[in-house]
């Protein structure tokens, strides 16, 4: 049996244009060049995924999602697939995800799932594969199983990011604002939002691709972290995400010292950026109208996904 495990970040994404058709309208064939363009942040808690390989008489792919069988895993699956066909091999593959964030609320755990199943199924295959070529890999899964467009390029990079050109890993364009390493990210998560229901209305796609252009123009005319997160904020509003209670969240997270504060794309939650000295005060704000277990708060990952352990048994 060969083991090996992988971290990845969740990643908050700001803002979003979705990137997934021709100028004319034509809808894009190859995935790897469908994908998004926006922006938002990579943190320190997120997914770890440990893989156990097995030689076995026929394939066989079990997911588990904090110590529950998940066959409503299908992006992992898709990867595990996609991997044992390069493979060759014939296995009994067991996929464990801890994931330490709401699924379900813009936090990516689908990607940095994927992408971590990739990164551990990989090496316990011992296949002759680059990190871009891991990360193609698992976009392709996300975007033919419509968990997502253009989440797994971020994660492997970290930070404040900003995917400028869309596509997969070594294809998209992403870039970084440079930010401190003392800023903290503080969550409150009221609600989720399925990502399928979002790239199913033209109406809404209509919306979130005539704003998420124009916000991305208006954070690269002015890169800092201040006016990014006032653009994202912006952006929520104008696209029609913004409930009410998101508002209040965001009101509450301002007047407690943020540097700024935005909706999660997509998911009824908020995320302000502030200082390590204001995080608890934004946390405590939150409890006003949150229980505890709905409130995140995590330092910004600079790293991106990685292999965090690997061993023959």
């Amino acid at each position: 049996m060969k083991r090996a495990k992988a971290f990845s970040p969740a990643g908050i994404s700001s803002f979003f244009e979705i990137c997934d058709k021709t100028d004319d309208g034509k809808p894009i064939a190859d995935l790897e060049r469908v994908g998004s363009r926006g922006g938002g942040f990579g943190i320190q808690k997120g997914v770890l995924t440990e893989v156990s390989v097995s030689e076995a008489k026929a394939n066989r792919i079990r997911v588990f999602i904090n110590g529950n069988l998940a066959p409503e895993a299908e992006t992992t699956r898709t990867v595990s697939q996609m991997l044992l066909s390069k493979s060759g091999k014939f296995c009994d593959v067991v996929i464990n995800h801890k994931v330490d964030v709401p699924i379900g609320a813009g936090f990516g755990s689908s990607a940095a799932g994927a992408l971590t199943a990739a990164l551990a199924l990989s090496k316990a295959l011992e296949l002759p594969l680059t990190y871009n070529q891991i990360g193609r890999i698992a976009h392709v899964a996300e975007v033919q199983c419509k968990t997502g467009l253009g989440t797994v390029g971020p994660l492997m990079i970290g930070g404040c990011i900003l995917t400028v050109e869309p596509g997969a890993p070594g294809i998209g364009v992403i870039d970084r604002i440079p930010i401190r390493d003392d800023y903290v990210v503080v969550a409150g998560v009221l609600g989720s939002t399925p990502t399928k229901q979002v790239l199913a209305s033209a109406e809404k796609r209509r919306e979130v691709n005539r704003w998420g252009r124009k916000t991305l123009e208006a954070i690269l005319a002015e890169p800092s972290v201040e006016n990014f997160m006032a653009c994202c904020l912006d952006f929520a509003d104008k696209a029609g995400f913004m409930t009410p209670r998101v508002r209040q969240l965001v009101k509450l997270a301002e007047k407690s010292g943020a540097v700024g504060a935005a909706q999660n794309m997509v998911g009824e939650a908020v995320h302000a950026l502030a200082l390590e000295e204001n995080a608890g005060n934004i946390a405590e704000a939150f409890k006003q109208v949150l229980p505890n277990e709905k409130i995140l708060v995590a330092k910004i990952d600079f790293q991106g996904a990685r292999l965090v352990g690997h061993e023959k048994v």
